[in-house]
């Protein structure tokens, strides 16, 4: 009798443990750079509160000052879900594949799930071409960014032959999508990349993106700059949740997501960077191309 009682005491001590893992304490959001920190926080916030109160836990927002921040967060664990970019996302599916869920994407205003990287320059500099552009001063955003290098250096060396860094007098990381934007504004670079869903109106920074995200802040007049080259379409970003997240967390985030537009569009605006259709479910097909690519610069 006595075994019997210790088996089932040891039984019911292994089921309150299991039950204790199905459950969390805290949640933390990451978020990608591009803009600075408490531009990102407080486009944010409001989704962050919807959360923590759908969850019934502390909920916070991370802004690591650089990509890789949030992407060792994911893979560490210490961050429990991100909208990425799609080559944040190629890289911690390359380095785990199990790491994470693949749940949502945005749909832009066009009915698209994909947007461009977007070559531009100073309106008074004469560069309205990227052969204006050879022999000048270039910025990329982020080792780690799509649209901000990795598609555009790939695409940009096909177009005119040889690597960026023969192609520019200096090629220089700027640090973010923002970053590269005031960057050229100010004459610090010549030219850049940065990114939009090439709808609406160039004078407004396009319907959603990196310079709408500016010229709403009011960092740039986009009648003083003009887009000089434009990339292939580029598959937009996913939401992702740590696999390891109980399921019960990672549908009500989800769903809290996905119906963000419905329920509460200006939330849904700073979180989709500008003007957007729809928050919808994406599956691994849509970065695959990404994936090959992000593997073929790493070899």
């Amino acid at each position: 009798m006595k075994l019997t009682l210790a088996i089932l005491a040891a039984s019911t001590a292994l089921a309150g443990a299991a039950l204790a893992q199905d459950k969390i304490t805290g949640f933390n959001i990451g978020i990608l750079g591009g803009e600075n920190a408490q531009d990102r926080i407080t486009s944010n916030e409001c989704y962050r509160k919807k959360i923590e109160d759908a969850l019934g836990v502390p909920v916070k927002l991370f802004t690591p000052a650089d990509y890789d921040g949030v992407i060792q967060g994911m893979l560490g664990g210490t961050i429990d879900m991100s909208w990425l970019g799609a080559s944040a996302f190629a890289k911690i599916y390359l380095t785990d594949p199990t790491a994470v869920d693949l749940e949502l994407t945005k749909e832009n205003t066009n009915g698209l799930t994909g947007y461009y990287s977007i070559g531009f320059a100073r309106k008074d500099s004469g560069i309205t071409s990227l052969a204006d552009a050879k022999g000048k001063t270039f910025a990329f955003a982020d080792p780690n960014s799509t649209s901000g290098y990795l598609v555009p250096n790939f695409e940009i060396e096909k177009q005119v032959g040889e690597a960026a860094d023969k192609y520019f007098s200096e090629v220089k990381f700027s640090g973010g999508h923002e970053q590269t934007i005031v960057g050229v504004a100010n004459g610090a670079f010549q030219a850049g990349v940065s990114w939009a869903d090439g709808t609406g109106n160039w004078e407004d920074g396009y319907n959603s993106g990196a310079f709408r995200k500016a010229a709403d802040a009011g960092i740039v007049d986009m009648n003083e700059i003009v887009e000089i080259w434009r990339s292939s379409l580029i598959p937009e970003g996913p939401m992702v949740v740590r696999s390891a997240l109980p399921a019960d967390v990672k549908e009500k985030v989800t769903k809290i997501t996905a119906d963000l537009w419905e329920t509460d569009p200006e939330c849904a605006y700073g979180v989709a960077a500008g003007e957007a259709k729809d928050f919808v479910p994406v599956t691994l097909d849509a970065y695959q191309g990404i994936i090959e690519l992000r593997k073929s610069q790493t070899n």
